[in-house]
């Protein structure tokens, strides 16, 4: 009787706060998923988070006079099926830019 390996099923969660970043990673890992001979899924993009910060522009003469700051954190989600050992090796040598969290679970 042989034995069959399991189909490995990759999942990616790419943050970012750039848009234009993440965007461009999620195509690097997909090029290099398909090149290895993975199937995929996605990017599925995730809801992006907000913040909204109120800074007081100066505290003794413009007291009720405010600042508004936002941080959007993106995020994408890639699901990689039937992975290879080949398509790993390859995926953790791919060298992601600046600003990019990827967490990837197997």
């Amino acid at each position: 009787m042989a034995e069959q390996e399991p189909n490995l099923r990759i999942r990616i969660r790419l943050k970012a706060y750039d848009h234009k970043v993440i965007d461009q990673s999620a195509k690097q890992i997909i090029d290099t998923a398909i090149r290895t001979g993975a199937n995929i899924a996605g990017p599925v993009p995730l809801p992006t988070r907000r913040s909204t910060f109120t800074v007081v522009k100066s505290p003794h003469v413009y007291k009720k006079g405010g600042e508004a700051f936002e941080m959007r954190v993106h995020k994408r989600l890639i699901d990689i099926t039937n992975a290879t050992p080949k398509t790993i090796d390859s995926l953790q040598n791919l060298s992601l830019p600046a600003g990019v969290d990827a967490e990837i679970r197997m």
